[in-house]
């Protein structure tokens, strides 16, 4: 496993715009002429950014201007050649990059934990059956601590532009599958995914699982501000849990961001809804024709500076107490762009730990 790639990441409102046109359509425009690997467009149910707007899907005004996260994977040098643009068009949003390893046939000694993200086209079947399925099922059988798939309206496959349209099987439209577990279960589970699908593009980074259905296992690790040539350092919290889970009678993902944006601590936080997955030791479930409420998973992403996120998992500790998967991962390199203000930088950081 030596090719490094890296994972360019932005969060922005659905209606901003880059010059006459659509940001995430501009922005997907590029990632198709610079013939990026993959990369895949979601949209989110809620967020809150550094204006200190509140978006909920308990409201309507999420309808006018949902959270869009449009997420890139390619080598370092298609991505570094690309991210000067990328911000040219952003003019206000999140910028993150992440290091990633392509899986090419082996995994790194140890047991840490590790994400895997694995890219299938929406309408790849396997047993006549939707791939992602195959996938969940397989990842829960070696008993990773959790997977969810979500759902690409827009994308690239192959460096190709892979767009959904409502008159069209969409067959190569991108699906991303997140999933956690060990290096130990990745060594396993990974040979038998490549017999169940044909040359899958899947990278591996490292994570850290800090509660498994609601067990504390870990806090997050203190990380430093910055390394040791000056670079800023940023960390991630992801927690994933179900639609259907409550606290105090309130789905967990929204008191997440509800006290979030209370608190007056991080500078924002994103929710993004999967079509099925799994966590704990719960089968892998999603939306069925009839069923009381909706039984998808969702995931809440949180980037800020270690001592922000330190001072954030207390209250996010306490929501999930009884349900929910939290990671940690360290993000080497964070932009901030709000019209002329920049904080953070493109850089990346390089910290072990």
């Amino acid at each position: 496993m030596n090719d490094t790639y890296l994972k360019l990441t932005a969060f922005f409102g659905e209606r901003q715009r880059a010059d006459s046109r659509f940001l995430a359509e501009a922005m997907l425009d590029l990632y198709a002429r610079r013939q990026v690997a993959e990369s895949v467009m979601l949209r989110g149910i809620a967020s809150f950014g550094p204006r200190h707007v509140i978006r909920s899907d308990q409201s309507l005004t999420l309808s006018e201007d949902p959270p869009i996260a449009v997420a890139a994977v390619d080598t370092a040098e298609t991505i570094g050649g690309l991210i000067d643009d990328v911000i040219a068009m952003t003019k206000h949003g999140l910028i993150t990059l992440e290091r990633a390893r392509l899986y090419s046939g082996e995994l790194p000694d140890g047991d840490d934990g590790v994400k895997l993200t694995i890219y299938v086209g929406r309408r790849r079947r396997v047993n006549g059956a939707a791939a992602f399925y195959a996938v969940c099922d397989l990842l829960h059988r070696h008993r990773f601590a959790g997977a969810t798939v979500f759902l690409g309206v827009d994308g690239t496959a192959d460096g190709r532009r892979r767009r959904a349209r409502f008159f069209s099987g969409n067959t190569d439209v991108p699906i991303m599958i997140v999933a956690i577990g060990t290096a130990e279960q990745a060594r396993r589970a990974l040979p038998e995914l490549e017999g169940l699908m044909d040359q899958p593009l899947v990278t591996v980074e490292r994570v850290q699982i800090l509660k498994r259905d609601g067990q504390l296992l870990a806090r997050p690790p203190a990380l430093p501000a910055v390394d040791a040539h000056g670079r800023e350092l940023r960390q991630k919290l992801t927690i994933h849990t179900d639609a259907s889970t409550h606290h105090d009678g309130v789905p967990v993902h929204r008191e997440l961001v509800r006290r979030l944006w209370e608190s007056n601590t991080a500078a924002g936080a994103t929710v993004l809804r999967g079509i099925w997955g799994f966590h704990g030791d719960h089968k892998p479930h999603g939306d069925k024709l009839i069923q009381y409420g909706r039984q998808v998973p969702v995931t809440t992403i949180v980037v800020d500076t270690p001592e922000v996120i330190a001072q954030c998992f207390d209250l996010i500790d306490d929501v999930t107490g009884r349900h929910g998967l939290v990671t940690s991962e360290m993000v080497p390199a964070l932009l901030l762009l709000d019209g002329d203000i920049r904080q953070g930088a493109t850089d990346l950081a390089d910290y072990r730990y």
